[in-house]
């Protein structure tokens, strides 16, 4: 008996690619599936939401996840990578330089319980492949998906996923939201975040389906829109 992707709880975006909105912080998780390799695109917010990412993809698929992208270090997108233990781990160069310790107290003051943060952090994989420029992925059977650094703009560690179509799928990390105003923390660097959504956007062209790191899937009108209300919020000329 085949199993649909919706069944497992994933949306179909394209053939052979989905996503998942994650309970809590609606956090979007996605997936590429290639001939033999199966790349999943951030981990969750603690070691049980990477598990149960993991279980969900494996039983759609029928193997193991072979590859990890993070977009990002927030505790959201990455607290779960423990959980895809054997797989390649790919992030943008300086990702690996954030304390896990900042993550784990991240997570807590934004509502995760204090012991799945700590355990958590305290298994946290770093990434192995770091990203500068861009990365050509091949997941075997004619799929191959681009990895680019793009940052910094959402974080000084910005990387998207980018997958051809027809039509073309672009996971854009926390660079792009939907469900709310995009998040300008401490760690945000303003001044360079209209200029990443241009990259994107010449990276994923006009018919691509873009994937944001929180909300619904959007096109490139949205990522236009939210580009220059950035640029106007931070007054930055582009």
């Amino acid at each position: 008996m085949t199993v649909t992707w919706e069944e497992l709880g994933w949306e179909r975006v394209a053939a052979g690619v989905g996503r998942c909105r994650l309970p809590g912080w609606d956090c979007t998780a996605g997936l590429v599936v290639g001939a033999g390799a199966v790349l999943m695109i951030d981990a969750g917010s603690s070691l049980a939401e990477g598990a149960l990412l993991r279980a969900r993809a494996e039983k759609l698929t029928g193997g193991r996840v072979t590859h990890l992208a993070l977009t990002h270090p927030h505790f959201d997108h990455v607290l779960g990578a423990a959980a895809f233990a054997g797989a390649e781990v790919f992030g943008a160069v300086g990702v690996d330089t954030v304390p896990a310790e900042e993550l784990r107290a991240d997570a807590v003051r934004n509502g995760l319980d204090a012991t799945a943060a700590e355990e958590a952090a305290d298994a946290l994989v770093r990434p192995r492949h770091l990203v500068c420029g861009e990365w050509t992925l091949d997941l075997g059977g004619g799929r191959q998906v681009l990895l680019a650094n793009i940052g910094p703009g959402h974080t000084a560690h910005d990387l998207v996923v980018v997958v051809p179509g027809p039509p073309p799928t672009v996971f854009c990390g926390d660079l792009v939201e939907e469900s709310g105003e995009p998040q300008a923390g401490p760690d945000a660097v303003p001044a360079r975040w209209p200029a990443a959504l241009d990259r994107l956007l010449e990276l994923g062209g006009e018919d691509a389906r873009y994937v944001p790191g929180h909300g619904a899937v959007v096109d490139a009108a949205f990522v236009r829109a939210q580009r220059d209300a950035l640029a106007a919020r931070f007054g930055v000329s582009h």
